[in-house]
This record gives C-alpha cells, structure tokens and sequence, in this order.
C-alpha cells in the first residue's frame, strides 16, 4: 500500500513539475502584462549582487508594494515549486544542497537567457531571490516527507503491535 501512493506521489509530483516549468517559461518569456511583448523598451541588466534588492527595500513606498512585492517576493515563491517538486521527481536532487545548484543552475540559464534574448531583465539578483525559492521549496519537501515517513512508520508499528496482539490470542 506504502509503495503504491509513493509511485502516485511520485507521479502526481512529475506532472506538477512539468505544467509548473511550462507555465515558468510562458511567464519568464512571453507573459505581456510583465514587459515581455514590448520591442519599443530599452534592454537593461543588473550586475551588481544586492543592487536591485536594495533598491526596492529603499524605495518601496515609491514602488509601491504591488511592485516590490511581486519582484521580491514573486522570485522567491516562482522558484518554491521548483524546490519542493524536484526532489519528488529525481532521486539523486533530495539532498539540500544539490537542489540548491539545480535552483541556482535553472535561473542562471533562464536569466542567461533573458540576456541573450533580450526577453525580460537579466539580474543578478533574481539569481539569488529564485535560489533562496529553490531552497524555501526544498525546505517544504523535507518537511512533508519527514511528517509522511513519521505517519507511515506509526502506522507500520500499529499494524505490527495489531498483527502480535492478534497472533497471541489465537497462540
């Protein structure tokens, strides 16, 4: 029973990934309503570890929080699925730390990308806020499968305790 919802966990987690990275791409490369459709804009980029970050934490009242939030925040949470569903779907990303490099390696290319392509913003700083989401995600992860293993492991140890209370009374 244990291995068959860990084989749908495993599933349902694979599907997940894949609609969450299609929707990823749209978003970080053709959504319209983020500055994405305009050919008519100035193509800018960030270099400078913290600036951007800085930047908005300094002048949020100007931004607004709408602007702050979904820069800042948006990155972090973009990148929390990521985080969270990739260890579901491949064994060898269930250490923290190599779910931290894919997070970092995933947004290098996509901001890389966004260079290269003109498309969006390259910033340094998205680098460091989706690796911070990939690693939130992990975290996420590693708290759902320890609070899974814990409640499979009670059961196990009922249904043993069941099984030798049955056993003794038919002995």
């Amino acid at each position: 029973m244990a291995a068959a919802i860990r084989k749908s966990i495993k599933i349902s987690g694979t599907c997940l990934f894949f609609v969450y990275l299609a929707g990823l791409v749209y978003f970080l490369f053709f959504a319209e309503e983020y500055g994405r459709g305009t050919l008519d804009m100035v193509y800018s980029y960030n270099l400078c570890p913290f600036r951007e970050i800085r930047r908005y934490m300094t002048y949020w009242e100007m931004l607004g929080i709408r602007t702050v939030f979904l820069n800042l925040a948006g990155n972090v949470i973009g990148f929390m699925p990521f985080g969270a569903l990739l260890p579901l779907m491949a064994r060898n990303a269930r250490k923290a730390w190599k779910t931290v490099l894919f997070s970092f390696e995933i947004s290098a290319l996509v901001e890389i990308s966004q260079l290269i392509f003109q498309v969006g913003c390259f910033d340094v700083d998205d680098i460091i806020l989706n690796t911070l989401g990939g690693l939130l995600g992990y975290m996420v992860f590693w708290i759902s499968s320890t609070c899974y293993l814990r409640l499979e492991r009670g059961r196990s140890k009922d249904k043993e305790r069941l099984w030798q209370k049955d056993r003794f009374i038919h002995l």
